[in-house]
């Protein structure tokens, strides 16, 4: 792959060039917490309802009797009971013990396990999808919540996927799903074994990696962000590891002005993927 022309390359003598965008203080969840969230089941009107529209099968709903007369729902169940789905009518005790008191809004689902999609297949998919795709790699995070918002932005911005490692970090649990919004109906994740190799599979399918530090990276703004892009992420504790940042071909930072230090990962990365749409939206009308 031939080199891009570029205001300020990646320096590897920075003071912490693998440090991210987010805070230390951030929450982090437990192994524990990680592990008691099930990946089976989601919650909330915007994921169950997405799961009904795109005809998810779904194993058991828990549904309190006031949604069963909700337009949203009404038309859903009759299917659903045909398909074979063990409805429960419940109550919003009984959903709180399900949940573990999340924000349920009086329905939840079963489902069968997320199914991750190979790498190979979610590359195909992507340049299948758009001449510039743009695939972000979280790289090691940890709080469901972040995730979460970071598949709800990408699939509202039009991205082509996630790759997330299976190893120090959150998968698609009933957190990421209820948070993402029914985004991940209609947006792939891979997981993988190793971070570098999958930076290397992309490398070689003409993908660009950008990373993103909390300073000494180019501005933001002022980097070219062009082709096929893949945008690295960092943990909310340690940013994107030296492994990681020295896999990149460029490493970028979000300028800040006041005395808040740092954002967390959702919030840089909602930040990153828009000046990425702004400069493909300008680069489409010349």
């Amino acid at each position: 792959m031939k080199s891009k022309t570029f205001s300020k390359p990646f320096n590897k003598k920075e003071n912490n060039p693998h440090r991210h965008i987010s805070p230390k203080k951030e929450f982090i969840a437990s192994e524990n917490e990680i592990e008691n969230d099930s990946p089976d089941l989601i919650y909330g009107c915007y994921p169950v309802l997405a799961a009904l529209e795109n005809n998810h099968q779904l194993n058991r709903l828990y549904i309190i009797s006031k949604l069963l007369y909700d337009p949203r729902f009404e038309t859903f169940l009759p299917q659903v009971k045909a398909n074979g789905t063990v409805i429960d009518v419940v109550d919003n005790n009984r959903l709180n013990q399900i949940t573990n008191s999340a924000n349920h809004q009086g329905v939840a689902a079963t489902v069968a396990p997320y199914e991750y999609l190979e790498l190979p297949a979610l590359i195909t998919q992507a340049k299948a999808d758009s001449d510039n795709p743009v695939i972000i790699i979280a790289d090691g995070i940890n709080d469901p919540h972040n995730l979460g918002a970071i598949i709800r932005t990408a699939e509202a911005l039009g991205m082509q996927g996630l790759i997330i490692p299976q190893r120090r970090a959150v998968g698609i649990t009933s957190t990421v799903k209820k948070v993402a919004a029914g985004a991940l109906e209609y947006f792939s994740v891979a997981r993988v074994v190793n971070l570098q190799n999958a930076i290397a599979e992309l490398k070689e399918a003409g993908f660009w990696i950008y990373g993103t530090i909390a300073d000494s990276g180019n501005v933001l703004h002022k980097t070219k962000l062009e082709g096929a892009i893949g945008l690295v992420i960092g943990s909310e504790e340690k940013g994107i590891s030296q492994s990681t940042a020295k896999s990149c071909d460029f490493l970028m930072s979000i300028p800040m002005k006041g005395k808040t230090p740092s954002l967390n990962a959702s919030v840089a990365t909602a930040i990153c993927l828009y000046e990425v749409s702004r400069q493909q939206l300008l680069n489409n009308s010349k």
